[in-house]
């Protein structure tokens, strides 16, 4: 079409004006024609494409009912004969019902009739035990006028007989048991300890609570009491340590609680009397002194228990404690020494044991330890002692050889009961401790007193410095059999009531006398 109108458009220019405007029009002419052919053709292709689609839908309509209608006849099918399995399940459950409340019924009918035979059955037994009771009752009856005694008297006179048959078996098996352990016991324990015993001889030093200064006149006196008594105060304020200056030619007590405090007043007061310049600063330099030099004291003390007890590891400061019981006494038994003494028993019997030596010495050394700080901590020296060797890391052996050694916890270890064999040993050895009158007697009342508070004892006497009771029992009530363990009860309420070194025997005497006079 462009080309027409190219054409045209160049025939004008060319041919100029009719000519160009009849070649113009022809051409118009020429593309509507083609146009319009065009157009007829194309509605006819469009009117074939829709009779082709139209048919083609009608034919894709009757396909898709087809397959509805075959598929719904296939559902139909699949729901009937799921439907029927269904049907013919619950028939199947049904006739198992059925099944099982038949059994039921059968299970219960047959559980009537087993309880009225049970129930016929027992009223059977009733009837029986019935008659039963009524021949026992009217046995009871006969044996009641035959032995003359009734049921009460019967079962008394029954119980006392077996109470007095086990009594003596008791006692006999005790007295066996008893026999066979000394026997095997005693041998071996007397060896050990003997041996251990002699392999240790430690000097003991019965030392007091109070240190006395000698002084080389009673002028002395007067100079170190001061103008106004200001030396005395000094030196009692910086010691802690009481001066008792009274009648006593050429002497001073000094009286304190802590050893450690006496001592630095002791040896500061023999320097100022032996430089014979006493006034405070004087007092306060020699105190000092004297408290750096027993500090070193208790340092080298310390060291040399370690050394000679061959220990290994152990803390500074459990050094410094040990060398701390060096002013420490008891029952004027010197703490240290006991100490070691215990500790070398300790290693000696655990060796003949062959048990380590190391741990047994090592528990025997510090099982007094809680004694050097007893009188600054609150709570026994046992407790204090626990604390002091779980604080610096000692091992659990070691602890408890420490809590059990007076019998506060049951010990559990070989080491323990080392320790507590030995700490008596240490203790009661003759001249290892002392103790005034007075407490020497009430300790020998109490005793006495235990052993009178039991029933069937008549009198009792302590002797042998209370390392024995003897005791007076009355025949009539403590029979041969019941002395033993009439002794064991006594020996149990001594260990749990008294505080003693060593052992205590208990012996006791049942004795029958027959008096009659010839006239």
């Amino acid at each position: 079409m462009i080309e027409y109108i190219l054409v045209g458009l160049g025939a004008l220019a060319v041919g100029g004006g009719a000519a160009g405007a009849i070649a113009f029009k022809a051409g118009v002419s020429h593309r509507r024609k083609t146009a319009e052919a065009a157009i007829g053709s194309a509605e006819a292709e469009a009117e074939r494409i829709l009779k082709e689609a139209t048919a083609t839908a009608e034919s894709k309509k009757k396909e898709t009912l087809l397959e509805a209608k075959d598929e719904i006849h296939r559902l139909r099918n699949e729901s009937e004969r799921e439907l029927k399995e269904r049907r013919n399940e619950v028939v199947r459950q049904e006739r198992r019902i059925q099944q099982k409340e038949e059994s039921l019924d059968h299970k219960i009918e047959n559980y009537e009739a087993k309880e009225e035979a049970i129930a016929k059955k027992q009223r059977e037994i009733d009837s029986r035990l019935q008659d039963v009771e009524n021949l026992k009752k009217g046995q009871f009856e006969m044996l009641e006028r035959i032995s003359g005694f009734t049921v009460e008297q019967a079962k008394d006179y029954l119980l006392k007989s077996l109470s007095e048959e086990l009594t003596h078996e008791k006692a006999l098996k005790i007295n066996e048991f008893e026999a066979q352990y000394k026997e095997e016991a005693d041998l071996r324990a007397r060896k050990l300890i003997s041996h251990a015993i002699q392999r240790v001889a430690a000097d003991q030093v019965s030392e007091t609570t109070v240190s006395v200064v000698p002084l080389p006149n009673d002028e002395m006196k007067g100079r170190i009491i001061g103008r106004e008594g200001r030396n005395i105060r000094t030196i009692e304020t910086m010691t802690g340590v009481d001066l008792i200056i009274d009648d006593t030619p050429e002497a001073i007590t000094l009286s304190g609680f802590d050893p450690v405090r006496r001592e630095i007043a002791r040896i500061a007061l023999e320097r100022l009397i032996s430089d014979g310049r006493i006034h405070p600063a004087r007092i306060e330099e020699m105190i000092e002194k004297a408290r750096r030099e027993v500090e070193a004291t208790i340092k080298a003390e310390g060291e040399r228990a370690v050394l000679e007890t061959g220990l290994h590891g152990i803390h500074p400061e459990i050094m410094k404690l040990l060398g701390r019981l060096r002013y420490r006494t008891s029952y004027g038994q010197n703490v240290l020494n006991h100490s070691m003494e215990v500790a070398f028993l300790s290693g000696i019997m655990a060796s003949e044991l062959g048990i380590d030596p190391e741990v047994a010495r090592r528990a025997g050394l510090l099982h007094d330890i809680g004694k050097a700080v007893d009188h600054e901590i609150e709570g026994s020296h046992i407790e204090i002692g626990v604390d002091i060797a779980r604080k610096y890391k000692e091992s659990e052996a070691v602890v408890h050889a420490i809590q059990a050694h007076h019998g506060d916890v049951e010990a559990t270890t070989v080491v323990a009961c080392l320790v507590q064999a030995a700490d008596a040993i240490s203790a009661a050895r003759p001249g290892a401790r002392r103790e005034n009158l007075e407490n020497y007697i009430k300790r020998l009342e109490k005793l006495e007193e235990v052993a009178n508070e039991f029933e069937g004892v008549e009198r009792s006497f302590a002797i042998q410095a209370g390392r024995e009771i003897r005791i007076l029992v009355r025949p009539d009530v403590v029979s041969d059999d019941k002395m033993t363990l009439l002794a064991r009860d006594i020996a149990k309420k001594i260990e749990d009531s008294l505080d003693y070194p060593g052992q205590i025997k208990v012996h006791l005497v049942r004795e029958n006398r027959a008096v009659d006079y010839a006239k």
